[in-house]
């Protein structure tokens, strides 16, 4: 296939990644080209990526936002960006649009083209509410909807005909270190933000007995400065904005890794990858933390206090080391890939800018194969799986 992406343009899509969402951006295209299919990335400047860039906007960019002045000033900006990005995809020849751009302007301005839209974030999006929200809108013939949890598909459902789940997908091969688990060592990663939780995650941690190394971009330098430098100590280590070659061995370090979301978190693929590598979860129950943390993996800790999270980090630091890396494999970068291809083919061939292959055919060897079915299945029961009905949510597409 034909595939044009339109990328989340806040940042580019290379590592060390700004967020989880340039990352899976990244592994999503890699894997389709791997694949032999023909993508082309409308991104940032500056992107690094297998598929074919074209770039909007300069890298230096700063989408920072401090006043009403950069507010506008951002917003302008990107709009005309994304707006120049889809006039391309419009006049390109694609088969299909995989939209993950956070923009309300694929929505207006590519009505016609079938597109797959990941909704990977909570219904907060001001822009995307307006459109979505407009009397005046109505959904696209040939546009679809997913989200990446069943949590966040709810917040989607009451605004869209129908908001399906792909779960989000790492590369396993990726993660992995030889590096043995510290004792007494607590890990966290993110982009460090107040809804985030990182001061909430470094008491937790000292109450337990823990130091803890943590790493990841300082995407809010004043909330760095007021509510975590004053927490920092000899316990208490940031370790910089690591690369993905980097924090495998940061994440095998611990004994247990910290995930403090305070919002309604998406899906939360910093904890996926700490899962890969053996090391067992404490996390608030928010959001996608209750499908993607299960009883083998972690504890879950229901007030998002520091009481409460410390009293998680005790249990979750028992969990047996080859019991969480097996739960991680729930989600598995190829079975995203390939349902997400699945969708793709099927919106083209149901928009006719693809003709129906012949039965039996499939891109992607055995793991999913066309005979005229839609289906985005949940990952396969195991002995490690405890039946969890949050993760047998994922939808029949019809």
């Amino acid at each position: 296939m034909r595939i044009a992406v339109l990328a989340h343009m806040h940042h580019p899509i290379r590592s060390p990644y700004a967020g989880g969402l340039e990352m899976h951006t990244n592994l999503t295209i890699e894997r389709m080209v791997r694949l032999g299919h023909d993508v082309t990335v409308f991104a940032k400047a500056g992107s690094q990526t297998l598929g074919t860039v074209v770039p909007h906007l300069e890298a230096g960019f700063d989408p920072t936002v401090r006043t009403p002045e950069d507010l506008h000033r951002v917003r302008t900006t990107l709009t005309a960006a994304m707006a120049e990005a889809c006039r391309e995809v419009r006049e390109g020849d694609f088969h299909a649009v995989l939209n993950n751009s956070l923009s309300p302007v694929p929505l207006q301005e590519l009505r016609e083209l079938p597109m797959v839209t990941v909704l990977h974030t909570p219904a907060t999006l001001t822009e995307v509410l307006a459109v979505l929200d407009d009397p005046g809108w109505t959904p696209p013939t040939h546009h679809r909807w997913f989200s990446v949890s069943a949590a966040n598909a709810l917040a989607w459902n009451h605004r869209l005909p129908q908001v399906s789940v792909i779960s989000n997908g790492i590369d396993h091969d990726v993660w992995r270190s030889t590096v043995r688990p510290v004792p007494g060592r607590a890990v966290w990663t993110g982009r460090i933000t107040a809804e985030k939780g990182l001061h909430l995650a470094i008491p937790a941690a000292r109450a337990a007995g823990m130091e803890l190394h943590f790493a990841g971009p300082v995407s809010d330098p004043e909330y760095f400065c007021e509510a975590v430098e004053p927490l920092l100590g000899p316990d208490t280590i940031y370790r910089g904005h690591l690369s993905h070659l980097e924090l495998p061995d940061l994440l095998a370090s611990g004994e247990v890794y910290l995930a403090s979301p305070l919002w309604a978190e998406p899906f939360g693929l910093a904890t996926v990858e700490a899962m890969a590598l053996g090391t067992p979860v404490a996390a608030f129950l928010t959001g996608a933390m209750g499908e993607i943390v299960g009883p083998r993996a972690g504890d879950l800790a229901v007030h998002h206090s520091v009481p409460a999270l410390t009293a998680s980090i005790q249990v979750a630091r028992r969990r047996d080391r080859v019991g969480v890396r097996a739960w991680s494999r729930r989600f598995s970068a190829d079975r995203m890939v390939a349902s997400y291809l699945s969708v793709l083919r099927k919106t083209a061939e149901r928009a006719g800018t693809l003709t129906p292959p012949s039965p039996g055919w499939s891109p992607f060897g055995d793991q999913l194969v066309a005979q005229g079915r839609d289906r985005i299945d949940a990952p396969p029961r195991g002995p490690d799986d405890d039946g969890s009905p949050l993760l047998k949510t994922i939808k029949t597409v019809q």
